[in-house]
């Protein structure tokens, strides 16, 4: 589910404030009585009468070659997260490092949790654990590289390189889609199905189940993948976003983009609405049984608990709305406005989730005071 650079030619001067032309540590020569300059914004160097990175890049050829038989694409990249920002830009690792550790110490702390607890041996927090390894993976496909860009400006990336981080990136997006689907199925036979709920959701059933979500998941994403390594990247070596998202890489291609842009719809309607619209019949469906079958105490769980899982749902699905609508609003939106909301795409379900399923199932809220004090009394003892 699964989201310009500006230079100013008139001296030399001006071209060395250029706030983004330091970010890239671009060093730039130009004879100032010819109009044309030449530069290298990364590892190609092309010459060219403006430099205006996000406009398309004429590339010199020899008389007698038409632009139809002429073939030129770049395979390595700069990765500019947040453009706009340059003069504070290193502080930017401080707020996204503190948030990379309170998603990994959360979600690492809950997925152990389930695995330490026998109580918790369950097909529902087997996909509640398997929810929380998504979004430390998630997060760690992005965040990384972009702090390193931040602070010692290592923001190169080959385009194999590029196409494997965004393969990562939807592959567990889309299996987040999946597993939030699959729980609220797991939700549907335990309280629609009470009595055949142990016969159904067995471990081999689990399994087959993961199997099914990876390879999914695999013929989702895959085409997408190899349709974009398929085009022909000549704009420029510069991509305007702190990971290698499809629509900011597709934006530097030449030719026809149709096929690429396409299939990323495709994604984005079956990871979204699809997989979104079976969870909704699912939980509707729930929820006029628990109100119609159960009472007192079985109805507030079951309610509790469904509610829960439905929040995490609002939570995942109205991020990637917002990063999709924001993504395909082409001038209105500035650069770093699109980074953000695909950085708040990644970073709050991955954020959120533990604290939702903490603090509102009382199972793990349980299991983690139980936790907290036997760990106190040790080191009290001790």
């Amino acid at each position: 589910m699964l989201l310009p650079l500006f230079m100013v030619p008139e001296a030399l001067t001006e071209l060395a404030q250029d706030p983004i032309a330091s970010i890239l540590g671009i060093e730039a020569q130009a004879d100032l009585s010819n109009p044309s300059h030449t530069f290298c914004p990364g590892h190609k160097c092309q010459s060219r009468t403006d430099t205006d990175l996000t406009k398309p890049i004429k590339p010199n050829m020899e008389p007698g070659i038409s632009n139809q038989s002429f073939i030129f694409s770049y395979t390595d990249f700069t990765l500019l997260g947040f453009p706009g920002i340059s003069r504070w830009r290193p502080l930017l690792a401080i707020p996204f490092f503190s948030i990379y550790l309170v998603i990994l110490s959360g979600n690492s702390l809950l997925i152990c949790l389930i695995c330490i607890k026998k109580t918790l041996h369950s097909p529902m927090y087997f996909l509640i654990s398997l929810l929380f390894a998504i979004n430390i993976t998630s997060i760690t496909t992005t965040l990384p590289k972009f702090l390193l860009d931040l602070l010692f400006h290592l923001n190169q990336v080959s385009l194999t390189g590029c196409l494997l981080q965004m393969f990562v990136i939807y592959f567990v997006t889309a299996c987040e889609s999946t597993v939030l689907l699959l729980m609220s199925s797991d939700r549907y036979v335990a309280i629609c199905r009470p009595l055949r709920y142990h016969n159904i959701m067995t471990t081999s059933f689990l399994a087959w189940l993961t199997v099914i979500v990876i390879i999914r998941n695999c013929l989702l994403i895959c085409p997408l993948i190899v349709l974009i390594s398929m085009v022909q990247f000549c704009r420029s070596n510069v991509i305007l976003n702190f990971a290698c998202e499809n629509m900011a890489l597709l934006s530097l291609g030449c030719g026809d983009t149709t096929k690429p842009q396409i299939a990323g719809l495709i994604v984005r309607i079956i990871a979204t609405v699809l997989d979104g619209s079976l969870l909704l019949i699912s939980y509707s469906t729930i929820l006029y049984t628990a109100m119609k079958t159960a009472t007192g105490k079985s109805r507030h769980k079951a309610l509790n608990t469904c509610g829960t899982h439905l929040l995490v749902a609002m939570v995942v699905y109205l991020c990637a709305l917002a990063s999709t609508i924001v993504q395909r609003m082409e001038t209105s939106i500035s650069t770093d406005i699109k980074n953000l909301f695909i950085a708040l795409y990644l970073i709050i379900p991955a954020l959120l989730n533990p604290f939702i399923y903490g603090f509102r199932v009382s199972e793990i809220r349980k299991s983690l005071l139980g936790y907290w004090r036997e760990r106190k009394n040790v080191f009290s003892s001790s």
